[in-house]
């Protein structure tokens, strides 16, 4: 079974409920911030800004 990507959705609960592809990255940033190490973490324009706001 493959599972579709959750294309436009924002809302957490509608990705949980129906069904779409979720992969949740917390440990990985996690391990960056306690790593004290500069990472350059490219992106293409426009794309993801709002991931790691806090």
């Amino acid at each position: 079974m493959s599972r579709k990507y959750p294309i436009g959705i924002q809302s957490f609960r509608k990705i949980r409920k129906g069904g779409y592809l979720y992969i949740d990255k917390t440990e990985i940033i996690h391990r960056l911030i306690q790593s004290g190490q500069y990472y350059f973490l490219s992106r293409p324009r426009r794309f993801g800004k709002s991931l790691l706001d806090l």
